[in-house]
């Protein structure tokens, strides 16, 4: 080689290096200005989005999730897929998910039925499950025989049309309780076809989308040459609000675990210590607008979009439970006042929240149409639900059937406002109901995207701190 071309190659290689500088140091910039101002489809901006999670929501709801009616969740994680032959569960450890025994689990939640939290239900004999509830005693033992009836007609009602989810049968053999503080959400290695193979499923299968048009940055989809994902775009602005709403939605959830994966990797494993932290390459790998092709920015909004709906749906159901009939039982009287207590604060600052989605301005036209439209909404998701269980790694299923029925909660409650605002005071309804799986799903589910947008404020601290260190 000439002296002339190692000259030649030298330079480049440093106009090359300058050149990753001036990227690294002007990516931050870009995130921030892309990930801001108001959010399509509704009034609202992150900005206030931020500020409200950030100093009412995060703190509240983390407590919450460390409640003991919060922390135990029952699940079943060995339901097959319905839609495809399983490529075998995931075998690296950090898939594992391991079950709680029924020693750890507080007595009240393991004696009762699907629907224990209420008073009235720890008042009637006839339906407990457990002989250990008889030892509990009643909360009320003052209840009319008509509330008792009532009670009665109103745990056989099957409310399956309102559902949005695929529920588990908690009386199954194989459904287990899981103390989610001990199995938390963060990245176990699980990727590859198989993990794209649900999300492709789900995309492409579920979200109103011929096949013709391709989602962005889809390893699955064949060549498309040129194309950036903008003619995808120009789809999605031409569908009607619901079916627009219902894309961002499942691209809200998936940024929102995408984020959980990135903010709590396995950094490093010395002498069987793990060390989980934020990894900033698996994040610009995932939402950096150069290495996405702009789509990054975009996913992270619909993030927002999310928490904005699920937020909505909080408010919403705080009559429920506001009821005095209404108590999160696990058998320890002092612990579910605190509970309730703490329940009821985060209602009250979910009220206070300025710029709330309405939900009003979904399924508004022609009547007919709009109950069609809603029945194959709700049926989408639905579908969306039980593809969780072809999900390979344990772990994974586990936040994803959770999440996924969390957000299927908030869809029930936002087009339940009818039921909602006829609940008696004093006894159940048969127009409106939460099990506690559903409710456990909520809360925890809303605990995860608050959680995201606090672990994306970190990441943008993160990469501000990465642009200094590169001038």
């Amino acid at each position: 080689m000439s002296r002339g071309a190692r000259r030649g190659g030298a330079g480049q290689g440093a106009a090359a290096a300058v050149q990753l500088l001036v990227t690294l140091s002007f990516l931050p910039s870009v995130v921030e200005a892309q990930v801001t101002g108001v959010l399509d489809d509704c009034l609202c901006d992150v900005d206030s989005i931020d500020n409200f999670n950030t100093f009412k929501i995060f703190p509240k709801i983390k407590k919450l999730q460390e409640r003991d009616y919060f922390r135990y969740y029952k699940v079943n994680l060995k339901r097959p897929c319905p839609f495809w032959a399983e490529d075998g569960h995931c075998s690296i450890k950090d898939c594992h998910v391991e079950p709680c025994p029924e020693s750890k689990v507080p007595v009240g939640i393991k004696a009762g039925g699907a629907n224990k939290y209420l008073k009235v239900a720890n008042a009637t004999r006839e339906l407990e499950d457990c002989e250990q509830a008889s030892k509990l005693g009643a909360v009320n033992s003052t209840l009319s025989n008509q509330s008792k009836e009532a009670f009665i007609d109103w745990a056989r009602y099957d409310d399956s049309q309102d559902h949005f989810c695929e529920l588990d049968d908690e009386r199954s053999p194989a459904a287990q309780y899981v103390d989610l503080l001990l199995n938390p959400e963060r990245y176990t290695g699980y990727k590859g076809p198989s993990a794209w193979r649900v999300w492709n499923s789900i995309y492409e299968e579920n979200c109103f989308k011929p096949r013709s048009v391709y989602r962005p940055l889809n390893p699955l989809a064949p060549g498309r040459g040129k194309d950036d994902g903008e003619s995808f775009y120009t789809w999605l602005e031409g569908l009607c609000l619901e079916k627009r709403v219902f894309y961002k939605l499942i691209s809200g959830l998936h940024a929102s675990i995408n984020l959980h994966l990135c903010a709590n990797y396995l950094l490093e494993e010395t002498w069987g210590k793990p060390s989980w932290g934020p990894n900033m390459k698996e994040f610009k790998h995932r939402f950096d607008p150069v290495e996405t092709k702009g789509e990054g920015p975009r996913r992270l909004k619909n993030l927002y979009f999310l928490y904005l709906i699920e937020l909505r749906a909080l408010t919403k159901v705080a009559p429920y439970f506001e009821r005095s009939v209404v108590d999160l039982y696990t058998g320890n009287v002092e612990d579910d006042a605190d509970t309730k207590a703490l329940l009821l604060s985060i209602f009250q600052d979910t009220k206070s929240f300025p710029m709330h989605f309405d939900e009003r301005s979904m399924f508004a036209g022609d009547k007919k149409g709009a109950k069609s439209l809603k029945e194959e909404f709700r049926l989408h998701f639905k579908n969306i639900s039980r593809i969780m269980d072809c999900v390979g790694c344990d772990k994974c299923r586990l936040w994803g059937k959770l999440q996924t029925q969390g957000l299927g909660t908030a869809l029930k409650i936002l087009f339940s406002e009818k039921e909602i605002q006829k609940l008696p005071e004093n006894s159940p309804s048969k127009g409106f109901q939460l099990t506690r799986q559903e409710i456990v799903a909520l809360l925890n589910a809303f605990g995860r995207l608050s959680t995201s947008i606090r672990e994306l404020q970190n990441f943008k601290v993160l990469l501000q701190h990465s642009r200094c260190h590169c001038r």
